[in-house]
This record gives C-alpha cells, structure tokens and sequence, in this order.
C-alpha cells in the first residue's frame, strides 16, 4: 500500500485521501476506526463518504463521516471532535486530503483540553511534516 499513514498518538493516526482498495488493508493493519475529516465532493475522483462508509464496515471498521475544513474550523467542531474521539475504538485513522487537517483538528482538541500549548503542539506536528501553524487562532 502507498497511502502515508503518521501515528500522532498510541491510539490515533492521519493519512491523505484513501481509496476503495485501501480499506483492506488499513482493517489488516489493526486498525478499528476510520474518520472522514473530507466534505464530499471536495475534488474530483475523491471516494465518496457513502460508499467509504460501505466499505469500511465490510471490512469491519466503524466509520466516522466528521466533514471539516481547516479555514473554518470552528471550537464547536473541535469540541464535538473531543467528545467524538473518547467514543471511538481504537487504534483510528483519520483521513482527508493531505492528512493536515485531521491533524489540525487532533491538536486542537488538545489544545482547547489544556493539554499542550500551541507552540508545542505546532512544533510536534510539524517534525511529522503538516503545517498547522493556523492552530494559533485557537490560543
């Protein structure tokens, strides 16, 4: 498989955009949970929530459809995020585009719990290569 998966935590990864044929193996890697961080119809060709939902639960995953986009994130998405995140069987992969928004979203749940300051949570982020400098707002 050429999908990028990045660990952020013990029990929560990001990846850019999946396809059909890589929920089998994200199921064959251990994984319990996938998260759609993606509006549908974002781009052309993306797969589709319905049919990556269909697919996920075939192979045995729950699926999360949780749509954002990082220039309108707002502390409600993000809050309903942490209440979402506690409730998932884990380990989870989020996906969307590039991988940065779920990781974006991800920091500012930490965030906004207290659990590391923005600099920080930028700083580890970026050494696993996404820019959420954006985070910054939510300080």
């Amino acid at each position: 498989m050429s999908l990028k998966i990045v660990p952020l935590t013990e029990t929560l990864a990001v990846a850019p955009q999946i396809t059909a044929d890589d929920i089998a193996e994200i199921a064959a890697k251990g994984y319990r949970t996938l998260v759609n961080n993606r509006p549908d119809d974002e781009s052309p060709g993306q797969l589709p929530s319905e049919e990556a939902k269909r697919l996920a639960e075939a192979a045995g995953l729950r699926y999360e459809y949780f749509p954002i986009t990082a220039p309108t994130l707002t502390p409600d998405q993000v809050d309903a995020f942490a209440r979402l995140l506690p409730e998932l069987q884990g380990p989870v992969l989020a996906y969307c585009r590039s991988g940065s928004r779920c990781s974006l979203l991800w920091a500012a749940t930490e965030l906004l719990k207290g659990r590391a300051p923005a600099d920080v949570l930028i700083r580890d982020v970026a050494e696993r290569g996404f820019d959420i400098s954006s985070l910054t707002r939510f300080a």
